[in-house]
């Protein structure tokens, strides 16, 4: 089925064409902290449906006519939007706190390393949006799906917080279509068997909604239908108790099969096939790692996975219908013009392409690339944006719209939502950073490797988006510390790695804004440097940490040749090994202070190491701080050019609380630093070979070196510093 015509249309304005317009469609000023200030009684009603594992890739939103014509052509599509996170529970747990799953260590579906109980256990179900918005005065309801190992035995130990009323899927019938159990508030878990899940939690939340209305007050509704995840056979698994449990769900057993549509609904698009991109299926292997050794897929599984694309498709269309008595219902109570409706889905899915079998998990662009509609008061009407959001910024958005308060530790900022907020800001932020850890998991009969596989361990990554003016990249360095560089300009299917051997001569003629890959990487790895342990608004702005004189903002700017020294004396994103959570240790040097890097009053012993010689040569310094005296190591390597060559970079200083012992000058005049720049000395090595002077020396002592892996004779500078 293809999209309507009229709906093509309308949904293929952009947004500039579509900005003439808008004005009159807007009913109501967007609001916030940063917007229109509001009075109370006029704050809008928010509603969000959450579907689990919707696709944009495979063009699920061409067979929802009724969230076309109510939602698509009465708002605004985000084609840029993206999951940082391609498994559900680490995905929801970043949704709902504004968090990176580094941040919320919430990084598996179930325990040790995540699902409910370790959403419980580090502390958010005490620190998430439904408690936010009480306490901004908003009633809150949710139903649906929320978390995995949200189960039957472990739901009251304890019960979620924040919602004034909730009706929740639990394990281990979340994903059994006709088999559901939900529990609702504080009552006893009560089974549906026999009912279809998705009609069930559109009743649920038709309800809620009469319940917001009769309480009086602005309201956030949630709803969370399981389609088109995959149908999962309740009996494969086992408790989760509590918080403290360790014990995960049993996959021992683990299947699934083709997702499960309403009666009314099992005989729809018996032609429907999984688009035939060029990723699908390809001749030659792409991808990274385990990927990339994949075969080719048979006839035969080729035809069973078109036959689980129709069974996600029928599973849609119960969704669809639910949106549509969603917003009957809004209009019947006279709320449609002052509600803003989210439409979104936890992660993105795969069929076939680059040879995989049905599933998620991976940081290519069929997983993280994600459906996200808006529709409410103000968002132009027809729209479609490329402006760059991520599952993070929702959260701050629907504060700044509610008009309450932003946290500062919150990863994501509010996204554009207005016609002149979308004019303004179509791609002022160009990263989305992606994660995963664990486990990559076959949602088919066919097995991985071209046998019964079912599991794969080693799919830990750390990933990369940047989409701006003239570039569309995806980067991603892998646990086994496995490369991926796709130029997605050229190469949206990301079939060419251009960091794989493979690809040599592709990658010797490749430029980026006209120049080399090798002047691009370690641009582009720097920033990951950054994201992949950033906290607060480091993880919006993460040039600035590289960049804290504000002279970079973009990968364009980082480009310049005048920054060609630092970046190659930046640390490398790579692993020491993979692991299944959140291990620090495993996952090699990490951004100083977790991406936020403080110039002043912080401890030498924070930046530096005192007792190692090694395979380096070390002097020392004595320095002031405030009359304290501490002990400062100066190495350098004797292998210089292993050491990574050459160095030259700034750092700001407070010249009245340094000062160097037995001298009267202050560390600056000391140094002789240039002041091209305030208060900046300016340090650099000489060429590898030659010894340090005591003023060079002294000057490394100011960059805070680290000695990071002394026994491969290797040390990194962490300044967070770029010289101009």
């Amino acid at each position: 089925m293809q999209l309507r015509s009229s709906t093509l249309a309308s949904a293929a304005l952009v947004l500039s064409s579509s900005f003439a317009t808008a004005a009159s469609d807007s009913q109501t000023p967007l609001v916030g902290p940063d917007r229109d200030p509001i009075s109370s009684s006029s704050r809008p009603n928010i509603v969000f449906v959450l579907t689990d594992d919707q696709d944009l890739h495979m063009n699920s939103l061409e067979y929802i006519p009724l969230i076309q014509k109510r939602l698509i052509e009465q708002g605004t599509l985000y084609k840029k939007h993206f999951c940082t996170t391609a498994v559900c529970c680490p995905s929801r747990a970043s949704l709902w706190t504004g968090k990176l799953a580094h941040n919320t260590n919430v990084t598996d579906l179930n325990p040790p390393y995540g699902g409910f109980p370790i959403f419980v256990k580090n502390g958010h179900n005490e620190n998430y949006l439904p408690i936010w918005l009480q306490d901004a005065g908003y009633s809150t309801f949710y139903t649906g799906k929320m978390f995995n190992a949200h189960t039957v035995w472990n739901y009251d130990s304890p019960h979620l917080k924040g919602w004034n009323g909730s009706d929740f899927l639990l394990d281990p019938n979340t994903y059994d279509y006709w088999n559901a159990t939900f529990q609702r508030n504080k009552d006893k878990p009560v089974n549906h068997l026999g009912e279809y899940s998705t009609d069930l939690v559109a009743q649920k939340a038709y309800d809620f909604l009469d319940d917001a209305v009769e309480a009086g007050k602005p309201f956030f509704l949630a709803v969370a239908p399981i389609a088109p995840h995959s149908n999962v056979n309740s009996s494969v698994l086992l408790p989760v108790k509590g918080p403290d449990d360790d014990v995960p769900v049993s996959d021992d057993k683990f299947r699934t099969s083709i997702p499960k549509a309403a009666k009314r609904h099992e005989n729809l698009f018996p032609d429907a096939k999984v688009p035939r991109t060029e990723n699908f299926n390809p001749d030659k292997p792409s991808g990274a790692d385990w990927i990339r050794r994949q075969p080719k897929l048979s006839d035969e599984n080729v035809e069973y996975n078109d036959e689980h694309y129709r069974g996600r498709l029928r599973a849609l269309q119960a969704v669809d219908e639910l949106v549509d008595g969603l917003i009957d219902k809004l209009e019947k109570h006279g709320l449609l013009d002052n509600t803003y409706i989210f439409y979104t889905t936890d992660n993105g899915y795969h069929i076939s392409q680059h040879r995989l079998q049905p599933g998620k998990e991976c940081g290519y662009e069929t997983d993280i690339n994600i459906p996200l509609i808006i529709r409410g008061p103000g968002v132009p009407k027809g729209g479609v944006t490329e402006a760059v959001t991520a599952h993070v910024d929702l959260v701050p958005t629907i504060l700044s719209l509610a008009g309450a308060p932003l946290r500062a530790d919150f990863d994501g900022a509010p996204i554009p939502l207005s016609t002149k907020e979308l004019a303004e800001s179509p791609l002022t932020r160009e990263h989305v950073n992606v994660e995963y850890w664990g486990w990559a998991i076959t949602e088919s009969k066919f097995g991985f490797n071209g046998d019964d596989t079912k599991r794969i361990f080693n799919n830990t990554y750390k990933a990369l988006r940047v989409v701006g003016e003239d570039y569309n990249l995806y980067y991603s360095v892998w646990c086994t510390n496995e490369q991926e560089l796709y130029d997605m300009t050229t190469d949206p299917g990301q079939l060419h790695n251009l960091l794989h051997d493979d690809e040599a001569a592709l990658a010797v003629r490749a430029t980026v804004l006209g120049y080399p890959l090798k002047k691009l990487i370690p641009r582009l790895d720097s920033l990951l440097f950054v994201l992949k342990s950033c906290k607060g608004s480091t993880c919006s702005q993460p040039w600035r940490a590289l960049h804290p004189q504000g002279n970079v903002a973009s990968l364009r700017e980082a480009l310049s040749p005048r920054f060609d020294e630092f970046y190659v004396q930046q640390a490398r994103v790579e692993f020491d090994r993979c692991e299944l959570g959140h291990i620090v240790d495993a996952e090699g040097p990490q951004f100083e202070h977790e991406g936020n890097v403080y110039w002043q009053g912080t401890k030498w012993s924070d930046w530096t190491m005192d007792n190692y010689i090694g395979h380096c040569n070390c002097g020392s310094i004595k320095v002031v701080l405030k009359k304290k005296p501490e002990q400062v190591v100066v190495c350098h390597c004797s292998n210089c050019k292993r050491a990574g060559g050459p160095f030259s970079m700034n750092l700001f200083i407070d010249d009245s609380q340094w000062e160097i012992e037995d001298e009267k000058k202050t560390l600056s005049e000391y140094l002789d630093h240039n002041t091209n720049s305030g208060n900046t000395v300016h340090v650099s090595r000489p060429e590898c070979g030659k010894e340090l002077s005591a003023n060079s020396a002294a000057r490394a002592a100011i960059l805070l070196q680290q000695l990071r892996k002394p026994h491969q004779n290797h040390f990194a500078f962490h300044t967070g510093q770029g010289s101009d």
